[in-house]
């Protein structure tokens, strides 16, 4: 009986496409549905990562007003997935929008074919510029309806949702062969702001859909091979801050890697040597002060705009950034669902402009809050970059 009820629950998470993004959990998604809005508004959450560094990816589910449901940035299509999706197909009716509001998240690109050929009534928005990596291949190709796939366009008044959304595009800032572009999307009546990576908000506790696998959380809350960790909240809370830091800074100063000989012989006596603990495996050392760094990226849980995007990828376009991130401030939102790490994000458009400040040279608010120490990586990798000429200069703070 335990074993036909875990075969079930593999077939019921199954994502078949693994193989083009091949990142944790591989071909086994559970996703976690949960109201934010009642009765308007629902987010579906999966996760992914690399060596366990794993955090949220979500989609969004707005109920229309005039009957049907407009889903932003779709996640895998398991078994699981459009179970909990046509229950609120069955209550709401179809699926009339899907809008895809990145350019060159595979994370995000990867699922919208698969998930709009499940829903064969939906209209497929994109944001216009579209590429992919490392061949530049058509949406078509990437199992997008061709005769239902249309570009965004610049006016927003232009789409059959526009009664009752509004949007603006940030983008495409060019970054090298690669280019960055998002669509912030707003809910009028619900007063909510959907976002795709600009803007995060870090919890201190790990979020649900983490804790349903807690493996990834205890990996990370060793502080050795040598460690086998209890399964207990305190261990889920190190673990997820750690994991934290790895996402959002790569190689925070409060991390160390010990010399690889050092690795293989800690193997070699590791307290787990399976597979899955990646053969007793553990090239991580943190400082005793690991936790302030956390805490100084936090900040308090306030809506920040991630350190890779402040040091590789904005800066690169403060004036279009600036501008776009005044647009969207106009909004009268009340809160924020990007689609990583906490949703929804309790924030005032006030608050969402002050994040955008690391880009003004004057600002009165000070929000360049990253320690110096922590980006040194990311300022590190910043130079090569522009060195090889895979990203352009960054420009100057306005």
């Amino acid at each position: 009986m335990w074993m036909q009820q875990k075969n079930n629950a593999s077939k019921d998470w199954f994502w078949a496409f693994w193989p083009v993004v091949p990142i944790y959990p591989y071909s086994q998604r559970r996703t976690l549905r949960q109201e934010v809005v009642s009765n308007t508004i629902w987010t579906f959450e999966q996760l992914q990562g690399i060596f366990y560094v794993v955090v949220p990816i979500r989609m969004t589910v707005i109920k229309l007003a005039q009957g049907g449901l407009l889903v932003y940035a779709p996640v895998a299509p398991t078994p699981e997935c459009l179970r909990l999706v046509n229950e609120l197909v069955e209550e709401h009716g179809d699926i009339k929008y899907i809008i895809l509001p990145t350019i060159s998240g595979v994370e995000h690109k990867v699922f919208v074919g698969p998930f709009a050929n499940r829903f064969p009534k939906a209209q497929v928005f994109v944001a216009p510029y579209q590429w992919s990596f490392p061949v530049n291949l058509p949406l078509s190709w990437l199992g997008f309806p061709p005769d239902r796939t249309y570009i965004l366009p610049k006016d927003s008044s232009q789409v059959p949702f526009a009664d009752e959304f509004d949007y603006r595009i940030l983008g495409p800032i060019y970054l090298g062969p690669g280019r960055f572009a998002e669509v912030a999307l707003f809910h009028k009546q619900s007063q909510t702001l959907l976002l795709t990576d600009s803007i995060i908000s870090v919890p201190t506790e790990p979020p649900a859909i983490i804790r349903l696998d807690p493996y990834p959380l205890l990996f990370h809350a060793k502080d050795s091979a040598f460690d086998l960790m209890p399964n207990n909240l305190e261990n889920y809370r190190k673990g997820w801050q750690r994991i934290c830091l790895f996402a959002l800074y790569f190689r925070s100063s409060v991390l160390e890697v010990p010399p690889w000989v050092q690795v293989f012989r800690n193997a070699l006596k590791a307290a787990e040597k399976s597979k899955k603990a990646y053969f007793g495996l553990f090239p991580f050392r943190w400082r005793e002060n690991w936790q302030q760094s956390f805490e100084a990226l936090r900040r308090n849980g306030e809506p920040f705009v991630a350190p890779i995007l402040q040091t590789l990828i904005l800066n690169r376009a403060p004036i279009e950034t600036l501008s776009w991130a005044n647009q969207v401030a106009q909004w009268n939102f009340n809160k924020i669902i990007p689609c990583h790490f906490d949703a929804p994000i309790s924030a005032t458009p006030q608050q969402f402009r002050q994040a955008f400040s690391f880009l003004e040279k004057d600002s009165a608010i000070n929000y360049n809050f990253l320690v110096e120490q922590d980006v040194s990586f990311l300022n590190e990798l910043e130079i090569k970059l522009e060195k090889t000429r895979l990203l352009p200069p960054a420009q100057p703070k306005i």
